[in-house]
């Protein structure tokens, strides 16, 4: 009888028709050698499972052709079932033994992280779509971290997403990775090829899921194809209230990780870098072999703690061409932050202060705002290109904007204070340079 759980370090847990690229990918660096935090992976045969076992086949295909008003309430069904009914005994009996093993063996808390079968696949990256969960340390909350990345695949973020894709939810399956959790001191990721020819590395202290999210300006280590560093650029100090503001909460009431940053820049580290010259050294070496191991530019994600650097996830990175800006923008005001990685382009500036003004974007308006978190996914259709005073890029939206081929400039601190609305803009996401002509009074 074939077994749901499979340990990362077993050969068959690379098979991504199995357990999803992500899980997979994360089974190859272990079994290349590169440092990884192991741990198991739950296979998406157990989803399919359990969707039989709760009799959900029939809501999951109405949920998908249905017309969108009548397909609700079965995509409710769906998620409803996923999230609080019971999971199928010889699923749970096999995920509690592995669980409690890991824990023993760990002594450690617990990350549980979705692995789509769709996930870091050609063109659909789904990066910051589905769910992730850090700091789990008991067998209640285990199961419901794990129902809940069942469950992301029908959220209407993931299908907004795969709709966009042509992707339909009962065309995939989702797989679940459990690992863990580093206790990062520093943490990031790294792209193993820019458009230049080199690398660059994103860093920021503590937990990596603020920089994931867009949240704070990190510091960047770019490098030649070699590994040599040619340039280091300190990230901006995070500010606690930004985050309350733009997420529309009092301080005191901040998702706790824009706390925990607060803590580390009230410790003045944001005055110090987050890599010693050999931990970055460290970590482009591993870029690059998970690069040979992929047989293809790669995206990393890695954290740093008492234990040393450990590999989180490797990527496909499709890398394009340099694009030279027109003449005419050459001498206007500029800024500069961190590329995306891809393109130029120009158009209107679109300030938005929140998700609620998106409606305010027209086609080939060039989004400028402060977090650039993935949420904004939705809106990458109708821009040319993105400008952000937060995050990286190693940012998920940075991610999303290369699968699209969307110019985006992260971390150009006070953009949305001196960026007038309306303003025609140039994106070059390749040298993270922003240029701006304000409009014509009149």
């Amino acid at each position: 009888m074939t077994k749901f759980v499979v340990n990362l370090s077993d050969l068959e847990a690379a098979d991504p028709n199995r357990f999803g690229p992500k899980a997979a990918n994360q089974a190859s660096l272990e079994h290349a050698g590169l440092p990884t935090p192991g741990g198991f992976c739950l296979g998406a045969d157990a989803y399919n499972h359990q969707i039989k076992f709760l009799n959900l086949e029939d809501a999951a295909t109405k949920a998908v052709t249905l017309p969108f008003m009548e397909s609700r309430s079965h995509v409710a069904d769906v998620r409803i079932g996923l999230f609080s009914k019971p999971i199928a005994p010889e699923i749970k009996s096999e995920l509690i033994e592995a669980y409690n093993q890991l824990v023993s063996a760990s002594d450690c808390r617990i990350a549980v992280r979705s692995s789509s079968l769709m996930e870091d696949t050609e063109g659909s990256s789904f990066a910051g779509q589905f769910q992730t969960f850090l700091g789990i340390d008991n067998e209640d909350d285990f199961l419901t971290a794990l129902r809940a990345c069942w469950g992301a695949l029908w959220s209407p973020r993931a299908m907004r997403y795969m709709d966009d894709k042509n992707i339909s939810a009962i065309d995939t399956a989702m797989a679940v990775l459990v690992q863990p959790l580093v206790e990062a001191n520093a943490s990031g990721g790294g792209l193993s090829q820019k458009a230049d020819g080199g690398m660059s590395i994103s860093a920021t202290w503590g937990l990596g899921e603020a920089l994931a999210q867009g949240e704070v300006v990190p510091d960047r280590y770019d490098l030649s194809s070699e590994g040599e560093i040619l340039e280091i650029v300190g990230g901006q100090e995070f500010q606690h209230s930004v985050y309350c503001n733009v997420h529309g909460m009092p301080n005191n009431q901040a998702h706790p990780r824009s706390h925990d940053h607060q803590i580390e820049h009230e410790n003045k580290k944001s005055k110090v870098r987050c890599l010693t010259k050999q931990q970055i050294v460290e970590i482009a070496g591993y870029m690059k072999t998970a690069e040979k191991m992929m047989g293809q530019a790669v995206e990393v994600e890695w954290a740093a703690g008492d234990k040393g650097i450990k590999m989180l996830q490797a990527r496909p990175l499709h890398v394009r061409e340099i694009n030279i800006p027109d003449e005419i923008w050459k001498g206007k005001p500029s800024m500069r932050g961190h590329p995306g990685g891809i393109g130029w382009a120009s158009g209107r500036a679109c300030i938005i202060s929140c998700e609620c003004e998106v409606s305010r974007i027209n086609p080939g308006d060039v989004l400028v705002t402060k977090v650039a978190g993935p949420a904004l996914a939705s809106v990458l259709p109708r821009v040319s290109g993105i400008i952000a005073e937060l995050g990286g890029s190693t940012s998920h939206l940075a991610s999303l904007g290369r699968e699209r081929g969307i110019p985006m400039v992260l971390g150009v601190q006070n953009a949305t204070q001196k960026i007038i609305d309306g303003s025609m803009v140039a994106v070059d996401g390749v040298s993270g340079e922003v240029r701006w002509v304000p409009p014509t009074a009149g």
